[in-house]
């Protein structure tokens, strides 16, 4: 009788069980480790796919930046005239007229002056932007001074002159038309230094929502010939552009000053740039909704041109201040400080009589200044006179020196 299956006894080994079990614990450490090196694999590749994207996309920028050298430079060149035939051009430098074509939109976006980019065939490409010199712009006030006129004494009558020639017609020139006259057009603001003139011009940039360019004079004197006019077109154009604008000039007398018979080169450059001034502040064109605010010391150097209505409307002299006016301007300077009640504003006004609103806030500063050597919060009436003496020696000091050469 055959034996079934059941029945048959097989052999069995412990021994080969065991084997059997660290086998399966070794394949399994293996296939752990084989993970391990897998997911570290996986990581590489991925940074080396975003190192291969990096190392593509400065390819590509090469390759650009290889075709545009490659790529025939583009010419500068002024629309002189537009015709049934096409446009006219005239290239910048050379001065060469051409005619030549352009599709019906691009005329559209054309019109006389528009600066353009040309090709060898001299093609019309692309218009340009209107040329403005980058230090006119620079020139542009964005952020209005936090001077008011709240900080202004002593000048009063001044001030009021100003709102009037500057700040009204901006503000209200319903009022001129009603009457029938023209605004004034420019002030100047000429006196000793130190009385205010500045601080007006700010009070005036703080008190108007018009575009305020600054510049002083002396940075439109430039070395080159054509720069400072070109300067000067370039600041009246922005102004142009951002109307209603305010244009101030500090220290005019730099570029402004009488005509002489000089030949050198460099008095010669500055009269061009005055001679761009006079026409932008009454040329041919109209000036538009541009008020003019300039400053200077020297009021005796000015050449009698720019002095003429029609350019400043409006000479304001704007003389150190009165008893009166001293006072107010310490009350003014000294509103944040911790003044003790000794302190005679009368008294150290009437002391004073040849200071400058500029002396005055020298004083109040330097005022300041001996109570915190002292270690003393409170500013006393001694700190004052000792402030206002101290100013009086440097500035008899800086009097008596004189330049001494090698």
């Amino acid at each position: 009788m055959t034996d079934t299956v059941d029945e048959v006894d097989l052999p069995y080994d412990d021994d080969d069980d065991a084997s059997q079990q660290e086998k399966i614990e070794a394949l399994q450490e293996r296939l752990e480790v084989l993970e391990d090196q897998n997911e570290e694999m996986r990581d590489k590749l991925l940074d080396a796919n975003a190192e291969n994207n990096k190392y593509q996309q400065k390819l590509e920028r090469l390759t650009h930046e290889n075709k545009k050298l490659k790529q025939s430079p583009l010419f500068v060149a002024t629309v002189q005239e537009l015709t049934d035939e096409g446009v006219v051009i005239k290239q910048h430098g050379n001065n060469q007229e051409a005619l030549t074509e352009v599709t019906d939109e691009m005329r559209d976006d054309l019109e006389p002056d528009s600066r353009v980019a040309v090709n060898n065939s001299l093609s019309i490409v692309k218009r340009l932007d209107d040329e403005t010199d980058v230090r006119a712009r620079v020139m542009q006030v964005d952020q209005s001074p936090d001077v008011t006129y709240a900080d202004i004494g002593g000048i009063e009558e001044q001030m009021e002159e100003v709102r009037e020639t500057v700040e009204l017609p901006l503000k209200s020139p319903e009022m001129f038309e009603d009457v029938g006259i023209d605004p004034p057009s420019g002030v100047l603001l000429h006196g000793p230094p130190g009385t205010g003139k500045t601080m007006l011009a700010k009070a005036v940039a703080n008190q108007t929502d018009a575009t305020f360019i600054k510049m002083a004079g002396s940075e439109l004197v430039h070395k080159f010939i054509g720069e400072g006019s070109k300067l000067v077109r370039d600041l009246f154009e922005l102004a142009r552009n951002e109307e209603p604008a305010v244009v101030f000039i500090d220290e005019i007398d730099a570029i402004a000053a009488k005509r002489t018979d000089s030949k050198t080169s460099g008095d010669a450059e500055v009269q061009r740039t005055m001679m761009q001034l006079l026409s932008e502040m009454d040329g041919f064109d109209e000036r538009g909704e541009i008020r003019l605010i300039a400053a200077t010391n020297r009021f005796d150097m000015l050449d009698r041109a720019i002095l003429r209505p029609g350019r400043f409307d409006r000479l304001i002299e704007v003389p150190k201040p009165d008893y009166e006016g001293r006072k107010q301007i310490f009350q003014i300077h000294t509103r944040g400080m911790n003044v003790a009640d000794d302190v005679d504003f009368e008294r150290l006004a009437g002391d004073i009589d040849e200071a400058s609103g500029a002396d005055v806030k020298a004083i109040c500063t330097e005022a300041g200044m001996f109570a915190i050597r002292d270690d003393r919060t409170e500013v006393r009436m001694g700190d004052f006179t000792d402030a206002w003496e101290k100013i009086e020696s440097e500035e008899s000091d800086a009097q008596d020196v004189s330049p001494t050469y090698a």
